[in-house]
């Protein structure tokens, strides 16, 4: 969402925060009315469905920001409003991912099935083909159920009192913002700016503690499914980061893009978990099996692209084709 060009040496850091925050306050309530009327059902629904992510896009925005700039307002308010909103946005967003998640693994499926260059097991000829059906059906059974459940979360979350008392303070802060009465006198450039570099600061030390991707003298490992939780903290600190450059009114392109793909590599490494968690049911047929291993490999490898785009687009580093 566009702000206003207020020039940081003319304005109050209260003033920007403040009209950042109530934008981000309005967004929320008018999904919030669009989901309502929508019906709230689906995931990827129509209306509901844009108005769902429109609720999430908003609620992190206004969490993150009161996280970066905690010091700016009401801290007791902001802690507690903060810890609500991450609830809500994290129930609201299960049943999209869940839905997601298993579009892109029947896409995969139906792609692998068809290719030519996946070489079946020895003795096995066609097993892909045969087991993908299969898998493709315990996929569905699997993750249909985990969406049912995660559908009657968010309408038992949306139902209750705690989501209520959200949706009030939302509706105050659209008004009004909570804020520190000195820090909100101060200078965009004396207090939201120092607090945004921290936030860059975090990001940047999370970066560089990410394990290596490969290069001319060492190659990736196509399964550090354990290095997963790092690159999802960089993709949280890297949010952060955009929303604070965002409430200051700075251009984001670049940290978009490097979120784009680093939500790329989240959706990978999600799908590659759920095929590996598919390949452990009990008493599944030899070709299932192999056709589950073969998609959590092909999600492996959409990880690691999307390790090497996230390294092009925010180190502007050229990317390396691991060999």
């Amino acid at each position: 969402m566009a702000q206003p060009n207020l020039d940081p040496t003319a304005a109050d850091a209260g003033d920007v925060l403040g009209t950042y925050l109530r934008a981000q306050a309005t967004a929320f309530l008018r999904a919030l009315r669009l989901h309502e009327e929508g019906g709230g059902t689906g995931a990827d629904g129509g209306a509901a469905g844009g108005a769902a992510r429109t609720l999430r896009g908003a609620a992190r925005r206004i969490s993150g920001s009161l996280a970066t700039f905690r010091g700016v307002t009401e801290s007791a308010w902001a802690d507690r409003l903060r810890t609500e909103l991450v609830w809500l946005s994290s129930t609201l967003a299960d049943e999209h991912a869940y839905a997601a998640r298993l579009t892109r693994l029947m896409d995969a499926l139906h792609r692998l099935s068809g290719s030519p260059e996946v070489p079946a097991p020895r003795g096995t000829a066609g097993a892909l083909t045969l087991g993908s059906a299969r898998a493709g059906a315990l996929l569905e059974r699997q993750l249909t159920l985990a969406r049912t459940r995660a559908h009657s979360a968010t309408l038992q979350a949306l139902g209750s009192s705690r989501f209520h008392a959200v949706a009030d303070a939302v509706a105050v802060l659209a008004s009004e913002v909570p804020l520190d009465s000195v820090a909100a006198r101060g200078r965009v450039a004396d207090v939201l700016v120092p607090l945004a570099g921290m936030a860059e600061t975090r990001l940047s030390a999370a970066v560089a503690a990410l394990p290596p991707i490969g290069g001319r003298e060492t190659a990736p490992s196509p399964y550090d499914a354990d290095h997963d939780a790092h690159w999802h903290e960089v993709r949280r600190l890297l949010r952060v980061h955009r929303y604070a450059r965002e409430a200051l009114g700075e251009d984001v392109s670049r940290p978009a893009a490097a979120g784009e793909a680093l939500d790329r590599h989240r959706d990978a490494a999600e799908a590659a978990a759920a095929s590996a968690t598919a390949a452990r049911t009990p008493r599944i047929a030899p070709a299932t099996a192999y056709a589950l291993g073969v998609l959590h490999a092909d999600q492996r490898h959409e990880v690691e692209a999307a390790r090497l785009d996230f390294h092009r687009v925010w180190l502007r580093e050229p990317a390396v084709t691991p060999r």
